[in-house]
């Protein structure tokens, strides 16, 4: 099974927990607004459990054009030259998608035995910014595996 979902507006990282005097430990609240916005596009678009199963996730990361771009680069954009060398990493759009998924799409991220992000600026309108995530449990054989 294979599931592909959008996630409207600028792609967010996984941010670290911040700490108090006191010792207590919290997660920001832009994260936590984020992971809900993700869940909540999960389950409006799909809604389906995989389980315990392995699971395979891919995300495609569409960012704004800036505006001080030249045509140049926007070009180069065009032509697939140009990539977001910009803050959210990769792996931090990761992690906060997979904790949002966790106990919604599947039991726990532990279950994510392959994974891929890839960062793109939105060559287009407004609305193609933001994220295409797809969940698989289709797990591929590699050769030379053992």
């Amino acid at each position: 099974m294979t599931v592909t979902f959008t996630v409207p507006g600028e792609p967010q990282g996984k941010q670290r927990p911040r700490h108090m005097k006191n010792g207590h430990t919290y997660t920001p609240d832009e994260t936590r607004q984020y992971e809900k916005l993700v869940r909540e596009a999960y389950i409006l678009q799909s809604g389906l459990s995989f389980g315990k199963a392995a699971i395979v996730v891919n995300i495609l990361a569409f960012f704004r054009i800036p505006k001080s771009f030249t045509r140049k680069q926007r070009e180069r954009i065009r032509t697939g030259e140009l990539f977001p060398t910009v803050k959210p990493d990769g792996d931090n759009i990761e992690k906060i998608v997979w904790d949002a998924l966790s106990g919604t799409a599947y039991s726990d991220d532990k279950q994510i035995v392959d994974h891929h992000c890839r960062k793109l600026y939105a060559y287009g309108d407004e609305r193609s910014v933001g994220l295409i995530v797809t969940v698989s449990d289709e797990v591929k054989y590699y050769e030379g595996q053992t």
